[in-house]
């Protein structure tokens, strides 16, 4: 080695993150912690989708209502070494998953997911997530834009999600995996809806 060279010595990658250092705003993406920012306009948004979903879907099956499922707004749901993730929205079939999901960290997959986007973290839902989701096989994803006035649904396909519903506020649909209802998409964004 010549005089006054300096080899260099890799640094020692960092260690991972753990559990309990997920604070309840954030969430870790490919092993990166993420701090999910949200807006006025996103809790809106979230709270009136949970409104419309629960009432009718978030009881056993059968009878006058659909029921059938367990929802869940932003837990921390284990999606592998490396990902830890707080969709906004997670529903569980409960054939599937007889029991609601339960702890800090939730272990069973969600069949259906919806994130309700911010300006910061539109990369991260619309790529990054989906791309995690579908390798875990949810079956529906939803994407709801409130700047927009936007639903995008999703199902899950071998090659991956196929697009199945974009509908913009103004519009009355019937959304994959809940179909059972009509959803009118304006009312997800604050708009009266006059069928209630």
């Amino acid at each position: 080695m010549a005089p006054n060279a300096h080899k260099l010595i890799p640094e020692a990658p960092p260690d991972p993150i753990t559990d309990d250092q997920i604070a309840d705003d954030c969430e870790l993406v490919d092993g990166a912690l993420v701090e999910k920012e949200t807006s006025g306009e996103h809790g809106v948004t979230q709270s009136l989708l949970v409104a419309k979903l629960v009432h009718p879907f978030s009881r056993r099956p059968g009878g006058r209502h659909p029921g059938g499922w367990w929802f869940a707004t932003e837990v921390l749901i284990d999606f592998g070494p490396r990902q830890r993730l707080r969709p906004d929205i997670a529903g569980w079939r409960r054939e599937k998953s007889p029991e609601p999901p339960r702890g800090a960290l939730v272990h069973a997959i969600p069949d259906w997911i919806c994130e309700v986007l911010s300006a910061s973290n539109v990369n991260n839902d619309t790529v990054k997530k989906r791309r995690i989701y579908h390798q875990h096989n949810v079956s529906h994803y939803w994407l709801v834009d409130p700047l927009a006035g936007r639903l995008e649904v999703y199902r899950w396909h071998a090659d991956g999600y196929l697009q199945v519903l974009t509908a913009e506020r103004g519009e009355r649909v019937r959304a994959e995996p809940f179909a059972a209802i009509e959803l009118s998409v304006g009312a997800l964004f604050g708009d009266d809806d006059d069928s209630d």
